[in-house]
């Protein structure tokens, strides 16, 4: 009896941050298809009626396409630069045994714990003189050195719970270092893989920040920049802004449900080792 209360408790906890975790996401997509007057009369209720007006509206006056393809540009190249990058890196320092081994690896940490927004000035500058300013390599460049950090500290702890038999095994088959890298152990971090991915994308696709301060152009914008004309000096179109904002979120939605059993099986990788 004890012990099924105990579960029930449990169940109703975890019900309870469900509701509070998907309401947001159900208001967002109900208020997408109401007008704005009645977005203002009933916020919290559900829509009288069921239009893609506002998403059609959404679509042309935002330029939505265009800040579509240019967010998804920037994230998947940023993503799949992060991936190759700091997945080499990590393999090398957690296989190989050398003597400025830790002050590599403490390096790579180094950009866990200073932000890069405090040297957005310098790094304005240098784009400057690059030419970059205003293009969207410039932000796929600090994207990619803002998140090898978290990249390579997932995938360093990763590699560190895969048995270095595998790479005598291959390199006895005849395989050398890089066919080692991605013929024995790359198949094998599809957890990690998918964990680095996902965190990444969502940040990559969600900033703000870097995009205001690098891109001058409207053609060149990504969509949070997008969803920033919606909102007026004197007034904001609410219900176009909840269109945009459920259009911009479906890309992540599906990107999780299709990776998360690998995000979950990264996340807990080693927990019960």
């Amino acid at each position: 009896m004890v012990l099924r209360l105990q579960q029930t408790i449990k169940y109703v906890i975890l019900s309870l941050f469900a509701f509070v975790s998907i309401y947001p996401v159900f208001l967002m997509i109900a208020s997408s298809f109401k007008s704005k007057l009645e977005i203002m009369a009933s916020p919290l209720g559900l829509p009288t009626s069921f239009s893609f007006e506002n998403y059609v509206k959404v679509w042309n006056k935002v330029h939505f396409a265009d800040y579509f393809l240019n967010s998804l540009y920037v994230s998947i190249i940023s993503v799949a630069l992060i991936v190759l990058v700091s997945s080499m890196a990590a393999f090398y320092l957690a296989r190989y045994a050398f003597r400025w081994n830790g002050a590599l690896l403490f390096f790579f940490m180094l950009g866990l714990m200073l932000p890069m927004k405090l040297a957005i000035s310098p790094l304005y500058m240098m784009m400057l003189k690059l030419g970059l300013v205003n293009t969207l390599n410039a932000l796929i460049i600090v994207y990619v050195a803002g998140h090898i950090s978290f990249a390579v500290f997932v995938f360093f702890g990763f590699f560190r719970t895969l048995p270095k038999d595998l790479d005598q095994s291959a390199r006895i088959d005849g395989c050398n270092d890089f066919q080692v890298y991605y013929k024995i152990v790359l198949p094998l971090m599809r957890p990690a893989i998918a964990t680095v991915c996902i965190v990444d994308l969502i940040k990559v696709w969600n900033d703000f920040f870097y995009p205001l301060i690098f891109i001058k152009s409207s053609e060149l914008g990504t969509i949070p920049l997008g969803m920033l004309t919606l909102f007026g000096e004197n007034d904001t179109e609410w219900n176009l802004l909840f269109c945009g904002l459920t259009l911009s979120s479906l890309p992540m939605i599906l990107a999780f449900l299709f990776a998360s059993k690998q995000f979950i099986e990264g996340m807990t990788s080693g927990a019960i080792k």
